[in-house]
């Protein structure tokens, strides 16, 4: 448990340091889809974690990420194979429905891309329509708006600090649940 509890302690102050930055940042969109992709990958790992009933398996990846290794999983063959952000972020988005939207928008801006030219042309208008339609869906169910169906980028920045909010609630509530040995059901 001790292994646990220091994985949650570094998930925590992870999640505290990117709530300081999400209120330094507030003028900068692109760092605040940045910080927020980055509370994501903290909570995909919770997720993943928490859909692992092995507790043995389960201690085995938080030694992992202590160790300073990469995740790895046993195939079926015996061989070790890499668990990767797909891995995590298809499993946690049948739980969540909104996590693939937000990993795919966030990567854009973790790795340099066209949108960081959003002063110029607005990123969201670069998406193709299915991700537009679903990114706008859940930021009107979880978030209130915007309304509008082309939003600026300007108008969509307003509503990254409160994605944020959502998201860090959410890992905060697994990090509880990692603490407490919980198991969550694969969708």
């Amino acid at each position: 448990m001790k292994d646990t509890k220091r994985f949650c302690e570094i998930l925590r102050n992870r999640s505290c340091e990117h709530t300081e930055a999400m209120k330094r940042v507030n003028d900068l969109p692109a760092m605040m889809v940045s910080i927020l992709r980055q509370e994501l990958d903290s909570m995909i790992r919770a997720v993943y974690l928490l859909s692992i009933s092995d507790f043995d398996e389960r201690k085995r990846l938080i030694k992992q990420t202590l160790d300073g290794c990469k995740w790895t999983e046993l195939t079926k063959n015996g061989k070790s194979k890499p668990i990767t952000d797909r891995d995590m972020v298809e499993l946690s988005n049948k739980l969540q429905g909104w996590t693939l939207s937000v990993y795919k928008f966030g990567c854009s801006f973790i790795h340099f891309s066209n949108f960081h030219g959003y002063t110029s042309v607005n990123p969201f208008t670069q998406i193709d329509s299915d991700e537009q339609n679903n990114i706008l869906d859940h930021l009107r169910y979880y978030h209130g708006g915007p309304m509008n169906d082309t939003p600026s980028f300007e108008e969509l920045a307003r509503y990254f600090p409160r994605v944020f909010d959502k998201i860090a609630g959410n890992l905060e509530n697994y990090i509880k649940d990692l603490e407490n040995n919980e198991v969550i059901q694969k969708a």
